[in-house]
């Protein structure tokens, strides 16, 4: 047996995977060959109950209980097995919905009793049976794919793949950069960019995004002071970064904004907590209170993509927010629908009464730039003014560009 990483296990024809007796510790998903399962009565005599291949799972009993292993299962082919341990199960179950917390483990309680119904009676279409259900569920969803990404990225997070871009604001006002939104991309060695509209979720969905948000806060601000440092700046700028649900909800998270705001030397009125509608609607109570203590602290709190998420507008004075973002969405049609025109006055007005600074998304052409600032609006960012960047081209666009005339 040979492993590539720590979750990745490679066999060969004929090697033991699993033994039954053992003590159970990992799950594992055949992403490449086929095995076989087999089990031994009080007699030694043993009796194959099925085989199993690709996009299927052996093992997941010990995921719920310390029970020992309850059959032996051998690599018919040479076989690559991603592992899922115990404690990476735990953490995942425990991020989800109570509820789903609690169906998950009375369905996998009944599936153990189902098998060990199964071995008595001898009846292996029981096996096949649950193998045909778990590979079309793990078909449909991508459930296989979903857990490579994730673990490609967790393997990835630290080095040259996973880094930061930066996208300029611009005050409309002056045409004066006044700080960046940091973007994190990723270049995978073997399938190249990909997208974060396709790994952010994933990595939301596992509870991956915490770490992922900690290393680009991090990341982000010592980002920020090198910027300034070499293109002429003292703590004029600042830095928004994105931020999920599983961060709010994750221990500790207002001390570990402080520490990282402290060790990069940046002031707390330099940073913006970029969130979504759905973070605030999701959990109130425990969003209000954390968003509050980073408030205090001076930092900015901004809520992106407005307008796209839900209807209610309680929250722009329920939750501590001092900053709007205008989707891209509503700007790109401003031009071009009345109705769309009308929105963004509407949003400018309200945040506007509500002593919030406005910023627009998606700014593509002079038109838009020149009506936003007719309107009102405090600052854009979008391809007519700059592209996400990396850190050396941002401190090359801001030694260029110290007013932008439009």
């Amino acid at each position: 047996m040979s492993a590539e990483n720590e979750y990745k296990k490679s066999y060969k024809a004929g090697e033991v995977i699993i033994k039954q007796g053992d003590p159970g510790q990992s799950a594992f998903i055949i992403e490449n060959g086929r095995v076989e399962i087999l089990t031994q009565n009080q007699d030694g005599e043993a009796y194959k109950l099925g085989t199993r291949g690709a996009g299927t799972m052996i093992g997941e009993m010990a995921l719920i209980d310390d029970a020992p292993r309850t059959a032996t299962v051998r690599a018919v082919e040479d076989c690559d097995l991603l592992e899922i341990t115990k404690t990476d199960f735990s953490a995942r179950l425990s991020n989800v919905d109570p509820i789903l917390h609690m169906a998950m483990q009375v369905v996998l309680t009944r599936y153990r009793d189902m098998l060990e119904r199964s071995k008595i009676v001898g009846d292996p279409p029981v096996i096949n049976t649950a193998e045909t259900l778990e590979l079309s569920y793990a078909e449909d969803l991508g459930a296989v794919e979903a857990i490579k990404m994730a673990n490609d990225f967790e393997s990835a997070l630290g080095t040259e793949e996973v880094f930061l871009n930066y996208q300029p604001m611009i005050e409309l006002a002056t045409g004066k950069v006044k700080g960046f939104e940091a973007l994190m991309r990723w270049i995978n060695g073997e399938k190249g960019f990909i997208s974060p509209a396709v790994f952010i979720p994933i990595i939301e969905d596992n509870g991956l995004i915490v770490k992922a948000s900690s290393w680009a806060l991090e990341e982000a601000l010592m980002g920020l002071k090198r910027i300034e440092d070499r293109a002429g700046y003292d703590k004029e700028l600042f830095m928004s970064v994105n931020f999920s649900s599983r961060d709010f909800a994750a221990d500790g998270f207002v001390e570990s904004v402080y520490n990282t705001i402290s060790k990069s030397d940046v002031d707390a009125e330099q940073v913006h907590l970029e969130i979504t509608e759905r973070l605030l609607m999701g959990q109130p109570e425990n969003a209000k209170e954390t968003l509050s203590e980073c408030e205090k602290a001076g930092m900015g709190i901004s809520i992106d993509d407005f307008g796209t998420g839900y209807s209610s507008l309680s929250y722009l004075h329920y939750f501590p927010i001092n900053i709007l973002k205008i989707d891209r969405s509503f700007v790109m049609e401003m031009m071009t629908k009345d109705s769309s025109l009308e929105l963004v006055k509407s949003m400018i007005g309200l945040g506007k009464n509500l002593n919030m600074k406005i910023i627009a998304e998606g700014v593509e052409n002079i038109e838009e730039a020149q009506k936003l600032r007719e309107l009102g609006c405090d600052m854009a960012q979008g391809y007519y003014f700059a592209k996400p960047m990396k850190e050396q081209d941002v401190i090359d666009f801001i030694k260029e560009n110290r007013k932008i005339e439009f």
